[in-house]
């Protein structure tokens, strides 16, 4: 019988060596595609060092995003969590919360400025803090600041940029940005046809209480409507507004040419995204796992600039096949006139900066 029993025993600890040496060392299937084996990998170096460390010692960080998963922001979102947890080996959790299940941009900055710690990190619009005090970041939304996207990748791997996502910490909002990214050229697009600039005169066009927004809208000759992410295709369905403006992706991936089939291509704005932190959030990280943050962050932004324009094109595509109107803007001049005043306006005391993001092109 003790025999019987250290046999079984024996043989158990054998199954369980050659089980251990398979997690240790795994092989993917010939057939899988090279992408999919790397996904793979990360996740099981994700998921690895949660075998050995207790779930009541890593530090899980809530982070909003308002877009899908499957958007260029959403895919970039699950990079920085892939990078920030196999990086950490597992000591910092990103509990990500996609499709605006945490509110709207503004109701997630309204929280984590707010303190209270249930929003630690959230990807937003890189001009977001322009309504809370940002005024660096504010030039990022002017209308034809970046005349191409190599044009914004010199200033998001500058030094520059550096400066611009410390400004909300400095001046005591109590959040910090980690890096950049870019969701391509945000266009108008509309419920009803539209030709040209001249289109827009009389329109009721959805904005986020942005300045800079309203004063690009109302050059346009159009009324500036604030209406909520959230809300937006309703407000668009039910006549509330005649239009609004996303990136490509974007639009796309929350059904907007369902009730708005019409984009004009006037790329009016660059797409430019951070993810940001609370200081609250920052400090109970050790200066190992901040650089952890910093690393993956990079890590991320190179990701993003690898898949925004290609995705954007693929979806460009698609929406052409599905039947949606797509008008191509010719002669840019009239919108860069149209929209002078109000980068006039918002200049003001911040040239030398303006001055210096136009001559990184």
């Amino acid at each position: 019988m003790k025999k019987r029993v250290v046999s079984v025993f024996m043989a158990l600890a054998m199954g369980l060596s050659i089980v251990a040496c398979g997690v240790t060392a795994p092989e993917a299937p010939a057939a899988e595609p090279a992408a999919e084996q790397k996904e793979e990998t990360a996740a099981e170096q994700t998921k690895a060092p949660e075998a050995v460390t207790p779930d009541a010692d890593a530090i899980t960080l809530v982070m909003a995003e308002v877009n899908p998963l499957d958007t260029i922001v959403g895919m970039t979102d699950q990079k920085f969590k892939e990078e920030v947890e196999a990086r950490s080996n597992g000591s910092i959790i990103i509990d990500l919360q996609a499709s605006g299940v945490l509110g709207s941009e503004n109701d997630v900055l309204d929280t984590m400025l707010g303190g209270g710690g249930t929003i630690d990190m959230s990807r937003i619009s890189a001009f977001a803090l322009t309504s809370y005090g940002g005024q660096k970041s504010m030039l990022l939304s002017l209308p034809y600041i970046f005349t191409s996207r190599d044009h914004f990748w010199n200033f998001a791997t500058s030094d520059l940029a550096q400066e611009f996502l410390q400004e909300p910490s400095e001046n005591g909002s109590g959040v910090r940005g980690l890096f950049y990214g870019e969701e391509g050229f945000r266009h108008f697009f509309t419920v009803n046809e539209i030709s040209d600039i001249n289109s827009f005169k009389g329109m009721k066009l959805r904005v986020s209480n942005d300045p800079i927004m309203n004063g690009l809208v109302e050059g346009l000759g159009a009324s500036p409507t604030v209406v909520s992410f959230g809300e937006l295709y309703s407000a668009l369905q039910t006549g509330v507004v005649d239009g609004a403006e996303q990136p490509i992706a974007n639009y796309k991936s929350n059904a907007f040419p369902e009730v708005a089939p019409y984009m004009i291509l006037d790329g009016h704005t660059l797409g430019a995204i951070q993810v940001i932190i609370t200081d609250e959030a920052w400090n109970k990280l050790s200066a190992e796992q901040q650089q952890v943050l910093v690393d993956a962050g990079k890590a991320a932004s190179e990701y993003n600039r690898s898949i925004s324009e290609e995705k954007e094109n693929a979806v460009l595509e698609e929406l052409k096949a599905d039947g949606v109107t797509i008008i191509e803007v010719e002669d840019i001049t009239p919108w860069q006139e149209a929209v002078k005043p109000v980068i006039e306006e918002n200049i003001k005391g911040l040239e030398d900066y303006y001055q210096k993001l136009v001559d990184m092109k």
